[in-house]
């Protein structure tokens, strides 16, 4: 093999065109390179804080709802509780008033009573002072005396 002058030229070309790309090409490239192997690891990292953000704005998301749920129940058995307390004072209200219709019931029955005792006394004094007056205008006999109170008693 004869080494020619092409051969020569073309391995200083090739070593000038080696070292040539080694000095201006291949920084750049290497430095874009690492910038994007830099822009894809912050963008990992990103994605794994996110994840973990995710992860913990749920569990979050759950207490939040679980102390919902129980404000929830907590409101529910109030309300049931103030419910039954209604429900008992109106009860109550319902028992006074009944014991109080009863005592004005059982006044007004009283005070008829009295009435109709009154009335009858009134009645039995006049019967009485009838009878007395029919025994004084006849003549004092026992046996009169018997039929004007046996009279006086039927009346009454």
């Amino acid at each position: 093999m004869d080494i020619n002058l092409t051969l020569i030229g073309q391995t200083i070309a090739m070593v000038f065109f080696v070292w040539f790309c080694m000095k201006f090409i291949w920084p750049p490239i290497l430095e874009a390179i690492e910038t994007r192997q830099q822009q894809i690891e912050d963008g990992l990292a990103a994605a794994d804080r996110g994840e973990e953000r995710l992860i913990a704005a749920r569990e979050e998301a759950e207490d939040i709802i679980k102390d919902a749920r129980q404000q929830a129940t907590s409101i529910l058995d109030q309300a049931n509780a103030r419910a039954n307390e209604i429900v008992a004072d109106g009860k109550a209200a319902g028992v006074k008033e009944r014991e109080r219709q009863l005592v004005a019931a059982t006044a007004e029955i009283e005070q008829e009573t009295n009435r109709a005792r009154e009335e009858l006394r009134g009645q039995v004094s006049a019967v009485a002072l009838a009878g007395a007056e029919k025994i004084l205008n006849r003549e004092i006999d026992a046996a009169s005396h018997e039929d004007i109170l046996g009279k006086l008693a039927s009346e009454l």
